[in-house]
């Protein structure tokens, strides 16, 4: 997103922030949706992708007519930092916001995860287009108010396994954010190889946000053997082993399979000419700068009409576009079939709707009683950045 862009939508943020300071909406006309994510994290563009997915699904929405006989569809905007308080925060304020019907989060986990007692007590419709964590959906709460569009740990892992397995990595040491996402990966890993053996859990190590360097637990990775890295992380940490890897002699660089964090950041701006020196793949589950369909052509059509954008390549967290994108349509749906703002009603047509054809599958149904995800393992793949910058599937 150029800084112009950033500067109008930050304009609008604290506009929406002004307007919506107390718990209750005036102008009831108006169906809200709120989003609860890291807008004031310094190096994020999950944030942009997904505001702007569902963005351009709004404005398909209203120009439509709207939901509920002609009522308008508008975005309320959250910063929480990616601090777990700040989240927790918001989302109690949204819950009492008159008309509002879901919030959707960001992607890091550990501020939804904190949250879930909250969002389940205030019956709160959460929509999750990016945040991993398995632990978000499979929550143990009934009713389950999370409902989740994106990639879990659960099958990013065995896909980060088997292109390991694939390449001939059969001594992986993790490198792991120490958060209760990172934590999960863990878990999820020893599942797996206790499973599926055949690779060798050589090290574990442990990172922080915000650290300057990577390079002693990397150094222990490697003396115990390993042959490759899997790193889970997010841009600003992943940023920083690509660049002390890319210092390192040749001989020296490990192979790194990174869960897809990294790409909620603009990554190769963040380590330049170091990421061509360093063997990198990484899961995703869509290939929207690729995808030349009709859909995301249209799609194309409203965010140049809403942002200037004249190319998908401007999109720097492709995959929040498109989930927030398809997720927004689905919850339309969900208030259609309701009949209301009620958020209790919303949540169990979630539960029973039909079948839609997005722009990243066929969803049918979307979402089931016993069912809140609405991708699948066969939605996830492996990626890679090309010269140009882009995030493209690896063939």
């Amino acid at each position: 997103m150029n800084r112009l862009l950033q500067g109008m939508v930050g304009f609008q943020v604290s506009i929406l922030l002004l307007f919506a300071a107390g718990t209750a909406r005036s102008d009831a006309g108006k169906v809200y949706v709120g989003l609860n994510a890291e807008v004031g994290h310094v190096t994020s563009t999950s944030d942009d992708a997904i505001r702007q997915g569902i963005q351009i699904a709004i404005e398909e929405i209203n120009r439509s007519g709207g939901v509920l006989g002609g009522r308008n569809l508008e975005l309320l905007v959250r910063d929480n930092r990616a601090v777990p308080a700040r989240a927790a925060a918001h989302y109690n304020e949204l819950a009492g916001t008159k008309d509002l019907v879901a919030v959707f989060c960001g992607k890091f986990s550990s501020a939804v995860v904190e949250s879930l007692p909250l969002i389940h007590k205030q019956e709160l419709v959460l929509l999750d287009p990016w945040a991993a964590n398995d632990k978000v959906v499979e929550n143990g709460y009934a009713p389950n108010y999370a409902f989740r569009l994106s990639l879990k740990d659960g099958w990013a892992v065995p896909e980060m396994m088997g292109y390991a397995r694939k390449r001939g990595f059969s001594k992986v040491g993790l490198l792991l954010i120490n958060t209760s996402w990172g934590r999960n990966n863990h878990e999820v890993v020893k599942q797996y190889l206790a499973a599926k053996p055949g690779i060798s859990l050589v090290d574990t190590q442990w990172f922080n946000y915000g650290d300057s360097s990577v390079m002693t637990q990397y150094r222990s990775i490697r003396k115990a053997g390993a042959n490759a890295v899997v790193f889970v992380g997010v841009e600003p940490e992943g940023a920083v082993l690509v660049r002390e890897l890319a210092a390192l002699p040749p001989g020296e660089r490990l192979p790194v399979v990174s869960h897809w964090s990294i790409a909620g950041g603009d990554f190769p701006a963040m380590t330049g000419e170091a990421l061509e020196k360093v063997d990198l793949a990484f899961v995703q589950t869509f290939d929207l700068h690729h995808d030349q369909g009709k859909r995301s052509q249209q799609l194309l059509a409203v965010a140049n009409r809403l942002f200037n954008m004249k190319s998908f390549s401007e999109v720097k967290s492709p995959c929040g576009l498109a989930h927030a994108y398809d997720l927004t349509r689905i919850l339309a749906m969900a208030i259609e079939k309701a009949g209301s703002t009620d958020r209790r009603k919303v949540r169990d047509a979630l539960e029973h709707l039909g079948r839609y054809e997005g722009l990243i599958r066929v969803y049918d149904p979307p979402f089931t009683p016993a069912r809140h995800e609405a991708l699948s393992p066969e939605n996830v793949f492996m990626a890679r950045y090309g010269k140009d910058g882009l995030i493209g599937a690896i063939r």
